[in-house]
């Protein structure tokens, strides 16, 4: 018999399924969710007729019921009566029948036993999902059985003219047709052509296909009506299904099976891999959305709505930028990370922020006006700007690498050339999941009147202590608040916007007289916090000085390089703490050292915690870690006041135990095995302090009481002094009785499950009593829950201070970092001088081709002396791959690492105070931007010149080079000058243009020639051979930075170098040699010819004859 038309039941039970009809009426929905009205459901007994409205065949219902034998019934369809002639269509697909089948239709009645007022009900086919259970394990095991039964049993017809959701974008399939070919559906995924039936009037019989949609089908659309930007993975039991087009996304981004069941295409996950499979399809740029069962089986059964479909909302969202909750942050053991236990998971970036844009343009000032909020929900970072920029949008690349956002939220206006920027970024990685995820919000929301309506809503009634006011918000410019608005009503959708009540989160992201301002284009060219190569962190400046333990202490060693401090006393404050690590022999700077090493993400812990979407397990695991910390470092103070003489060090590490002091008592009210178990119902250790909860523990002990003093009737009843209850596969106080002494139970009782041996009973007391007290655990869960985020809003009180010892921890961490970095050897601490100019570099070399170099191949060590009030401009020369570019990076990075607080690879530093650091180097062209490779150089160029002042450090290579020789010549010669003359600016020149050189001769106080040296190999210079072959010449680098000029650039020995074929090189030689000999040739004429004109007199010109012949 088919699957289809099989009913399972038993000859002993009180367990049973209804099953009734559904109107075709729209169920009632909320904006949380969908609840299915119960009046919509007429209710039947045993019996399932057909209904011959609509023609439907009957189908069967099956029950599942444990340890019992499931035997097959037939049963034959009832007939229906209707007052009014229609025309019969079959859930199968069929247009109509005809008469003659229409009159043996009616003549079926149903031979199952009559009763008073099922055999006269007309019942829609179909079963109602939920029913009256007996256990918490048989109503979790049927929650997905349920499920299935509205797939294969149930048809709904949908009223097509009342859904403003377009179904046959999200429906694979419409009408009747679809449910009859989901019949035969296989594993494999498929596509089915959509028709989507016409509207339906009220009034008028029709025998057209309409569209049929289980009641499941029916929530699911209506739930998508309200989110359909995100990908809604919709619990179902034991498993998240997806369904139509998000299923087609999320079986080919997750690699599963998608197949089609009745309307819809559809996959599904296990409910314990959530996190897992969200995380995956997050990381791939989806907004994901979580939509859970909102109501349990015990208490629904009780309840007025218990045949209605279980109620489901969206319970969470999830983007790149907002993966914060019990759902997605599952607490892996640090040792199952490092041994790839959890291999599986997408791991969270370093930085995970959310970045809002704003642009103004004033048609009067004809100035663009750039405002920017970046928010991480996970840490509790606020960052925000407001800056002029230009047509290039330079200002605001540099601020975009900086912050490194996964997620920009932007107005759908938004001009061409941010959009075309934006882009550029996005699309640099090469890998998906790690694109930058662009969303684009409604225009209106950008504007200041409504976005300063909604920061006043939100900023009017905050009530926390520790909040930005709303006189405060008022004062930020307005481009500023143009995002603050948006992204407040962008993460209420999330329910994240408290991150942005804190006044102490808030930062600005660029103080000129605070940090030293690293442009774009010098970060990404000096490699400092990605390498150019394949963008990841190997390489970088970054990965040099990133020695750091825990996760917070590495997001903050990524601002530290991103932003070198200008203030001598703090930079000479890092120095004297690196330094102290560096020489003392303390074990107290070992034990502190120790305790930083293998901490949870502590940062992001409390910041969940704050949040109320923390779990049990992992709040004991950042709240045990935190009050660890406070209690040794307690004990380590009085060493550190006595043995610690950095008053950096000292500071941080006084402070941190005191603001660690809230995490012990929190602490003490949880049960440690509950917590992490995850136990909500044994959670907390002493109920004196929850009143809800102990009365409702005492209210489920006063049944148990009763269940237990059942026990002497039931020793009677069955003549068993010693019989007690048993508990077998989760169903409790059952009563086990042989089968040989079955004769002595009464009839009222309840069979459970039996095996060969025995059978397993319940009394109608106990089923009463059993049903009331799995209606009082489930209560108790969600008494719990309650109590639960109530705890972590108390904790969340204390969420700064908190925060502040965290970041303390964090800096120690870094400091830590900077100090292993000194240990490599050649390090030296430099000297940052305030008053003076000068960048005097002994022995530097490059930090991070220092480091893969190694010790066998060591790097050649150079000498930079510049001085702002003399020789303040150095032109390099030299040969092709002869070290320039790499010279002059290092000289960069020397000076980043000084003022950042670090030690340099240096034998003696001594640093004038930089406010910035511009860079000019690379050929590559915008296609993003519409920019060829010329106009970019010159772009890069032009910004530099405006923004570079006197105390500046400008490095510009090769400039010219993508034009003509005269132009090019022309370009750098004329921008060359007006550094040395007007900007001031110490600056480093790389060229391939001879005739620069010059310059010093015109400055000769100011500017000074170099090259790097090599050797020319005399044997192989260009010299002709037997068969008339002119060979490219042949030199050894030497890579060592030497005063003067280089007269030839070597080409052709990098052409040999790269595997250019040897016919090519001859040929290159041998032009080159001729072209050589024709410039020569010229400048010798020139020369004659000038000698020639200044002669006056007979014997002069005789002379010249005589020396010229």
């Amino acid at each position: 018999m088919p699957k289809s038309l099989k009913k399972s039941c038993t000859t002993q039970t009180s367990i049973s399924k209804y099953f009734g009809g559904l109107s075709s009426s729209s169920p009632s929905n909320t904006q949380s969710g969908i609840n299915q009205n119960p009046a919509q459901f007429s209710r039947g007994k045993k019996k399932l007729s057909s209904d011959n409205a609509f023609g439907l065949p009957t189908k069967r219902a099956k029950l599942s019921v444990q340890d019992q034998q499931v035997e097959d019934l037939d049963c034959e369809p009832a007939s229906c009566q209707s007052t009014k002639e229609t025309t019969l269509r079959s859930s199968r697909g069929a247009a109509g029948l005809c008469s003659s089948t229409l009159e043996k239709l009616k003549g079926f009645t149903c031979s199952a036993e009559p009763s008073d007022t099922a055999s006269s009900k007309i019942c829609d086919e179909g079963s109602i999902e939920g029913s009256h259970k007996n256990s918490l394990q048989q109503t979790a095991e049927e929650h997905e059985d349920e499920e299935e039964e509205v797939k294969e049993k149930e048809s709904f017809r949908l009223d097509a003219t009342k859904q403003a959701f377009p179904l046959s974008q999200f429906a694979k399939s419409g009408g009747a047709a679809g449910a009859g070919a989901g019949r035969g559906r296989g594993r494999g995924r498929g596509k089915r052509s959509a028709e989507q039936s016409p509207p339906l009037d009220s009034s008028a019989t029709s025998g057209h296909s309409k569209s049929i949609y289980t009641p499941l089908e029916q929530q699911v659309i209506q739930l998508k009506q309200q989110h359909k930007d995100a990908l809604l993975a919709v619990e179902c039991g034991y498993k998240y299904r997806f369904f139509g087009e998000d299923a087609e996304v999320a079986a080919k981004e997750l690699n599963i099976v998608c197949h089609l069941d009745h309307n819809f295409m559809t996959c599904s996950i296990p409910t314990h891999r959530l996190f897992v499979h969200v995380r995956r399809l997050v990381s791939h740029g989806h907004k994901i959305g979580v939509v859970k069962q909102t109501e349990t089986s015990a208490i629904k059964a009780s309840g007025a709505n218990r045949n209605a479909l279980f109620t489901r909302q969206l319970c969470a969202l999830y983007t790149k930028s907002t993966l914060v909750g019990e759902d997605v942050n599952p607490v892996c053991r640090l040792g199952d990370v490092e041994e790839e236990g959890c291999g599986d998971v997408v791991l969270d970036p370093p930085d995970s922020f959310l970045l809002c844009i704003s642009e103004s343009w004033d048609k009067l000032k004809k100035q663009l006006t750039v405002g920017l909020v970046a928010v991480q929900p996970s840490t509790g970072d606020v960052l925000l700007d407001c800056f002029p920029d230009g047509q290039s949008r330079s200002e605001l690349e540099s601020r975009v690498l900086q912050i490194n956002p996964v997620e920009i939220l932007v107005p759908s206006d938004l001009s061409e050339e941010t959009h075309r920027l934006l882009q550029s970024i996005a699309s640099a990685s090469t890998q998906a999941d790690d694109r930058v995820r662009i969303e684009k919000r409604e225009s209106a929301q950008f504007e200041f009147a409504s976005a300063m309506n909604t920061a006043t809503e939100f900023y009017c009634h905050t009530q926390e202590k520790g909040s930005r006011s709303l006189s405060s918000v008022a004062s930020l410019e307005s481009q500023v608040i143009c995002c603050l608005g948006p992204l407040i009503q962008y993460l209420q959708e999330f329910n994240l916007e408290r991150v942005l009540r804190s006044e102490s989160s808030f930062r600005r992201l660029s103080f000129e007289s605070e940090f030293m301002i690293l442009s774009a284009a010098t970060l990404r060219n000096l490699d400092i916090l990605n390498n150019q190569t394949d963008g990841g962190v190997k390489g970088s400046l970054l990965w040099v000085l990133d020695h750091t333990r825990t996760p917070f202490g590495r997001r903050l060693m990524r601002k530290w390089v991103s932003q070198p401090l200008t203030d001598p006393q703090s930079i000479s404050e890092r120095q004297d703490a690196v330094q102290e690590i560096l020489e003392s022999h303390s074990l107290t700077l070992n034990s502190i050292k120790s305790l930083l090493s293998h901490l949870p993400d502590l940062e992001r812990g409390i910041c969940s915690i704050y949040h109320k979407k923390s779990s049990t397990q992992e709040f004991y695991l950042i709240n045990s870690s935190l009050s660890r910390l406070g209690n040794e470092l307690q004990a380590l103070l009085p060493a550190i006041q006595s043995q610690i003489s950095s008053a950096l060090l000292r500071g941080l590490l006084s402070d941190t135990p005191d603001l660690l002091a809230p995490a012990h008592s929190h602490l003490k009210v949880l049960n440690e095995k509950a917590a992490k178990s995850g136990n909500k119902t044994e959670l907390f250790s002493d109920l004196s302090g929850f009143p809800v909860l102990q009365e409702r523990r005492e209210q489920i002990q006063t049944v148990i009481d009763e269940i237990q003093d059942h026990r002497q009737e039931i020793r009677l009843t069955l003549k068993a002094p010693a019989l007690d209850y048993t508990t077998v596969s989760g169903q409790e106080f059952l009563i086990e009785v042989k089968n040989s002494l079955t004769s002595a139970v009464p009839p009222d009782w309840v069979k459970i499950n039996s095996t060969k041996a025995v059978s397993r009973y319940h009394s109608p007391f106990l089923v009463e009593r059993y049903k009331k007290l799995l209606q009082l655990r489930e209560q108790l869960l969600l008494d719990c829950q309650r109590e639960w985020t109530n705890f972590l809003d108390q904790f969340g009180e204390h969420y700064h201070t908190i925060k502040r010892a965290i970041s303390h921890l964090a800096t120690m961490d870094c400091l830590f970092s900077l100090a292993e970095v000194a240990k490599q050897g050649d390090y030296c601490r430099p000297e940052v001088c305030v008053g003076h100019r000068q960048i005097m570099i002994r022995d530097g070399r490059h930090p991070a081709i220092d480091v893969l170099m190694g010790e066998h191949k060591q790097y050649v060590p150079n000498l930079t002396e510049l001085q702002g009030d003399g020789r303040r401009t150095m032109i390099i020369t030299g040969p092709n791959m002869g070290g320039k570019s790499s010279y002059i990076r290092q000289v960069a990075l020397i000076c980043v690492m000084a003022q950042m607080g670090s030690y340099v690879p240096a034998s003696e530093a001594r640093l004038g105070m930089l406010d910035g650091i511009y860079t000019r180097m690379g050929a590559t062209d915008n296609i993003y931007k519409g920019r060829s490779t010329f106009m970019e150089e010159l772009t890069e160029a032009s910004e530099i010149i405006f923004r570079a002042t006197e105390r500046s450090l400008v490095i510009l290579d090769e400039l010219g080079r993508g034009t003509s020789t005269h132009d090019g010549i022309a370009i750098a010669h004329a921008t060359l000058e007006y550094f040395i003359r007007d900007v001031k600016a110490l600056t480093l020149f790389v060229t391939h243009y001879p005739p620069l050189c010059e310059l010093e001769r015109v400055y000769p106080e100011h500017v000074s020639n170099y090259h790097m040296a090599f050797l020319l190999n005399e044997p192989d210079i260009a010299t002709d051979t037997d068969d008339g072959e002119v060979q490219p010449e042949s030199i050894t680098f030497l890579y060592q930075l030497t005063e003067g000029a280089a007269g030839r650039s070597y080409g052709l020995n990098v052409a040999r170098l790269a595997d250019i074929p040897d016919p090519i090189l001859h040929t290159a030689a041998r032009k080159a040699r001729e072209l050589e000999s024709m410039v020569n040739a010229r400048r010798k004429n020139k020369k004659l010819l000038s000698d020639l004109w200044s002669i006056s007199d007979r014997s002069s010109l005789m002379e010249w004859l005589r020396s010229n012949s």
